[in-house]
């Protein structure tokens, strides 16, 4: 069996990103749309990491940050990684909302200091996307790329049927008995 590490994870999604967002800068409305939900669902988490005592204001952040990436799409450099340019975007987009929610509650709570603040989340987002490469790289490879791409990437059933080359009702099954395993295995290491 092949081991999964947390860099052919993240390789794994940028070229898929990647290639997803280059169909729609060529026109593919699909494609784009599928790059905007997958880009969702990886900037939700990235900002729910950084954000977990405003929770209600993740949401908010990512629209602001889908919504420059549409905007600056012409002006992305294909010899940067995808990821780390939308990454770079939705930080921006954080830390213009840190500092307008800074100057509102400045009588209420000091802010933390921003770099204690985001070394220690990318520490921690670090330790789980290592945990969770370990933990997938347990499961049989249908089992895991199902898991990855409905799961952790966002697509849905019908996207990832299509790109599994398997029908929507193997995904399912795929789906459940990886997450029933992966049950197991938590629960027997606790």
């Amino acid at each position: 069996m092949e081991r999964i590490t947390e860099a052919s994870v993240l390789r794994s999604t940028e070229l898929r990103l990647h290639a997803l967002f280059l169909q729609g800068l060529d026109g593919d409305a699909v494609a784009y749309r599928a790059f905007l939900q997958a880009t969702a669902s990886h900037l939700r988490a990235f900002l729910r990491r950084r954000l977990g005592s405003w929770p209600d204001e993740v949401e908010d952040l990512v629209q602001e940050s889908l919504l420059a990436i549409h905007n600056q799409r012409l002006s992305y450099d294909t010899a940067v990684p995808l990821t780390a340019w939308m990454v770079a975007i939705a930080r921006y987009k954080l830390i213009d909302w840190l500092r307008r929610h800074a100057r509102r509650d400045a009588l209420n709570e000091p802010m933390p200091d921003d770099d204690a603040f985001f070394s220690s989340a990318d520490a921690d987002a670090g330790e789980a996307r290592r945990d969770l490469a370990r933990l997938l790289a347990g499961l049989p490879d249908k089992q895991r790329e199902a898991i990855v791409y409905t799961k952790l990437d966002g697509m849905s059933v019908r996207e990832a049927a299509d790109a599994l080359q398997m029908s929507e009702a193997a995904v399912k099954v795929s789906v459940h008995r990886g997450l029933k395993t992966l049950a197991t295995l938590l629960k027997d290491a606790l």
